[in-house]
């Protein structure tokens, strides 16, 4: 009896070489889950695959030279289902995989290239891996869990991680369901099994009633630093980006140098402002991107909404002294007046720490009646006074106002501004961020909708960005990979449609 598959036709030796493959990417492997696959990630390089199951499950698969995809390593990572997978970057930390299950625990996994294949990710007997770090937010866990996580029952519903490369620090943020966002960071450079709170605020203004469908999401900035409008805005170099995509509010948040007293002491550390929010979303926000490549000297973001539109927009930060507290004057403004391109202008780390330090020393000098009528003033308006005094016979003496004072403002009103949300008391940290134009160290920014894509009036559950920023893809309920780029006027179009089609294959 003839076999019914059909026969390929002939193909010429001399025109296909045996060692070039035909299709050098296909992604058409059996991901062997017994369960619905729920979360996929790609490592930088494009050639790791790692997949996660609602039965708890994780596996690996390795892209080889002749094209083809081959299971690395499959073991039972979470008691639920994997809700979030997340490969860091390849340059740094090249076989390490973050994930997140639905029981609420966050665990970092290392690989032992060593070690046989299916037995690279398990440090235990069983087929359950050993994590290099692990952290919930209803218990404390290897001493991660921060102290205001203890009164929570809530559970994490979303991460994102992110990596300097300057000072080779490691960044990990944790959004629960009661929208109470904390973002840690790595005690020492380049080790991921310490981590230390930074800060921890929430991003609602109300807990989501019992039974409610909730929606969260958070993503760091994936470039290396603000774009360059940003920088010359007042943005520091350093500065920190997210964005969060709460119930239907997508709120995009900035780090600032601030002053917490830590055993005594005064020390600088960062915490985060609400720099914009968007509203608009006629339901819940499923999923949030930040594009890559921001040279372009703005951000965009895209979002997944239930409403049946994936929605872009645009992050700007105008030059506007009086919107942003003079921080926009203070980084542009030279002596004729006009706008400075130079690299001098820019606020980096060192010229921080410089300015940290000028600033404790014209407080010290400062009598106690000056502190005290700083902290009936404000920190709005009293914090450009101590410090311009030192400095008036400098001719770019605008430039260095500003950060000086809003540390100096930290340390002389830290029950009244900035101190008061930056780590001093637990109930300060859990309040609700709101912006607030003309705080030291903050930048105004402005968020406005460029394009609302119609995936044919269907719930939108996936979106995301190419390395570039160039493409953007959507995914959805009607089972379709539509794939977006921006036209010349800044808007973006549809480029191509994908679909997957099952077929059955007739009896012979």
């Amino acid at each position: 009896m003839a076999s019914s598959t059909p026969q390929p036709p002939p193909v010429d030796e001399k025109s296909q070489p045996a060692h070039q493959p035909s299709q050098p990417f296909e992604l058409n492997l059996q991901h062997g889950h017994k369960d619905l696959v729920q979360a996929i990630t790609f490592n930088t390089y494009g050639d790791r695959c790692a997949t996660g199951s609602v039965d708890g499950k994780i596996r690996v698969f390795n892209r080889h030279k002749d094209g083809t995809w081959r299971i690395c390593d499959t073991w039972t990572a979470h008691g639920g289902e994997v809700l979030e997978l997340q490969w860091l970057p390849a340059t740094v930390y090249p076989n390490v995989l973050a994930s997140l299950g639905t029981e609420g625990w966050f665990r970092l996994w290392a690989e032992d290239p060593s070690a046989t294949p299916g037995r690279r990710f398990c440090a235990g007997r069983t087929s359950s891996g050993r994590p290099i770090f692990d952290t919930r937010s209803s218990s404390s866990r290897g001493g991660s869990s921060s102290s205001g996580s203890s009164s929570s029952n809530s559970t994490y519903r979303s991460f994102s991680m992110t990596h300097n490369d300057e000072t080779k620090h490691t960044h990990l943020a944790l959004l629960t369901t009661e929208g109470r966002l904390t973002v840690w960071e790595t005690e020492q450079p380049e080790a991921l099994n310490e981590y230390t709170s930074m800060d921890e605020f929430l991003v609602i203004p109300q807990r989501p009633q019992r039974g409610q469908e909730t929606a969260f999401k958070v993503v760091f900035d994936p470039n290396p630093e603000p774009c360059y409008a940003a920088l010359r805005a007042g943005v520091p170099t350093d500065a920190l980006g997210l964005a969060v995509a709460a119930m239907d509010v997508v709120r995009i948040y900035r780090s600032r140098d601030v002053v917490a007293a830590s055993y005594g002491l005064d020390t600088p550390k960062k915490e985060f402002y609400l720099a914009a929010e968007v509203t608009g979303h006629r339901g819940l926000v499923r999923d949030i991107a930040w594009a890559p490549g921001n040279i372009r000297g703005y951000d965009m973001i895209a979002t997944a909404c239930q409403d049946g539109y994936a929605r872009v927009f645009r992050l700007d930060t105008p030059l506007d002294s009086s919107s942003s507290g003079g921080a926009a004057a203070a980084t542009t403004t030279t002596t004729n007046g006009h706008g400075s391109w130079a690299a001098s202008t820019l606020i980096t780390p060192e010229k921080s720490l410089q300015q940290h330090r000028a600033a404790v020393a014209s407080l010290g000098s400062a009598s106690p009646s000056t502190k005290d009528d700083n902290d009936d003033g404000g920190s709005g308006s009293s914090t450009a006074h101590p410090h311009p005094h030192h400095h008036t016979h400098h001719h770019h003496h605008t430039h260095h106002q500003h950060h000086p004072s809003s540390l100096s403002a930290s340390l002389a009103s830290k029950a009244a501004s900035g101190s008061s949300s930056s780590g001093a008391g637990g109930g300060a940290d859990s309040r609700l961020r709101t912006i607030q134009p003309g705080q030291p160290g903050t930048v105004a920014h402005t968020a406005r909708e460029i394009s609302r894509l119609d995936n044919s009036r269907t719930p939108v559950w996936r979106v995301g960005f190419d390395d570039d920023g160039q493409i953007l893809g959507t995914t959805g309920d009607d089972g379709k990979l539509l794939c977006y780029r921006q036209t010349p006027d800044g808007s973006w179009a549809k480029s191509s449609e994908m679909m997957m089609m099952k077929t059955r294959m007739a009896a012979p």
